[in-house]
């Protein structure tokens, strides 16, 4: 075969999907969670986090996502409760500066919804965690949801009786815009 008509059908042969590289956008994401205390829902973000995304939606398999969380940053527009979250008890920033998620796989179910399964790791428990994925492309831009809700306790977050009005269950949720690399 002559390498002319060679270089021709390789042309012609669809190359499968890549996975893009993405920047996020740190002044429009955001990365936040919802708990209860005493019975009262309230919301707290963190205002430091970088991430590293490289997805495409029409394969997600080859995906990844790796989040690293400065737990210092995070705030609840409450100043007793924030110096709570930051302390021992909590996320203890002191020992235990960041929180990271990595992605070990991504599922496509029957109704076409997206998972993304991985690691997360908060002070020093790493645990198992499976995140709602919602990405929608449109040319050099995206957009990045993700939710979960976490037991706080598996990571030993107010583990200690005095939290018993901390409700065990935490919604995380991020929004993440990103930008073509």
């Amino acid at each position: 075969m002559s390498r002319p008509l060679l270089a021709l059908l390789l042309m012609l042969v669809p190359l499968g999907a890549q996975a893009r590289d993405w920047q996020v956008d740190a002044a429009k994401s955001s990365l936040g969670f919802t708990a209860v205390y005493d019975g009262e829902s309230f919301d707290g973000r963190f205002a430091k986090f970088t991430a590293a995304i490289r997805y495409d939606a029409a394969d997600p398999a080859s995906g990844r996502f790796e989040v690293t969380v400065d737990t210092a940053s995070v705030t609840t527009r409450n100043d007793e409760r924030d110096e709570s979250l930051t302390g021992s008890d909590f996320f203890d920033v002191a020992k235990f500066p960041k929180a990271h998620f990595q992605t070990t796989a991504f599922k496509v179910g029957s109704d076409g919804a997206v998972t993304a399964e991985g690691t997360l790791t908060i002070r020093d428990r790493s645990r198992p965690v499976r995140l709602k994925v919602v990405f929608a492309e449109s040319g050099a831009t995206a957009t990045l949801d993700v939710q979960t809700t976490l037991q706080r306790t598996d990571f030993d977050l107010g583990a200690g009786s005095d939290w018993n009005d901390v409700g065990k269950d935490v919604v995380v949720k991020g929004h993440l815009v990103l930008t073509g690399g």
